[in-house]
């Protein structure tokens, strides 16, 4: 049974393993300009109140926060947010940040009102019940405001253990293999994320594919490129299928209506 997964245990190893890497900078390149499509969507002139769902050390909303905006940023793990202190002190920006030791799932208990801007980014597939756990979160969106959601990729993970031969580990069901500690518990199929969006009211925005082939590279593959091609050839083709619904992770971004629809019959993604 697939538990919420906290980092207190790992967290130094996935700051180092995740975001210093190759595969962290692309992944932040491609998000970005995301982020910078949403961003100019909001009047210039007025801070947003953004909220950093399972942020991490909050590399990308440390960003945000850069421009001036007011970042709430909540982990489950308390190892991670020393983490995070540590790297918005050393960057000058304590005082755009506000941490809040809680799961995702209550942090509505931590605030006054709904954000401008939820960012939900590898979350989801340490999740018991990811699909709830949107739901949920889409509550502290504001009308008018935009969540940014990235998870781990079904169709990515399905794609990489068929070009690996791991058809038994298919058929298996994929179960997740412990020993891989930094490995996702579970892939999320796109289309439930963007129903629960949908059906909720949303208007998606725009989706990114995020590692649309680096990872499928093979390290002994015969070839001549530098990391510089790999990165422009990724942002050249994460926007565009088939490549988009390859990626490793995909990011969706959609906006909350001004005026909201009653729900009915509770979760609206059910």
């Amino acid at each position: 049974m697939i538990e919420d997964r906290n980092f207190d245990d790992l967290a130094q190893k996935f700051a180092k393993n995740i975001y210093g890497t190759a595969k962290g900078q692309i992944r932040q390149t491609v998000v970005w300009q995301d982020i910078e499509q949403i961003l100019s969507g909001f009047d210039d002139d007025i801070p947003l109140r953004v909220l950093d769902a399972g942020g991490g050390i909050g590399q990308l909303s440390q960003k945000v926060a850069e421009l001036g905006h007011h970042v709430t940023l909540c982990d489950l793990s308390g190892e991670m947010l020393t983490l995070a202190e540590q790297e918005i002190a050393k960057n000058g920006l304590l005082k755009q940040y506000r941490l809040v030791h809680s799961p995702v799932q209550h942090i509505g208990d931590h605030l006054d009102e709904p954000v401008d801007l939820v960012l939900f980014h590898a979350v989801m597939e340490w999740l018991s019940d990811p699909i709830t756990v949107l739901d949920q979160l889409l509550e502290q969106v504001k009308p008018g405001g935009v969540i940014s959601v990235m998870f781990y990729n079904y169709n990515g993970l399905l794609f990489k253990n068929l070009i690996c031969g791991n058809l038994t580990h298919i058929e298996e069901g994929m179960p997740h293999r412990k020993r891989f500690k930094l490995q996702p518990q579970q892939g999320i199929k796109p289309d439930e994320v963007y129903s629960c969006l949908i059906n909720a009211g949303l208007t998606i925005l725009g989706k990114t594919g995020v590692r649309t082939f680096h990872d499928y590279m093979q390290n002994a593959m015969v070839g001549d490129y530098s990391f510089e091609q790999v990165l422009e050839m990724e942002q050249k083709l994460c926007r565009q299928e088939p490549y988009l619904s390859l990626g490793r992770y995909i990011h969706v971004y959609a906006r909350k209506p001004l005026y909201e629809e009653v729900k009915v019959n509770g979760s609206n993604c059910e």
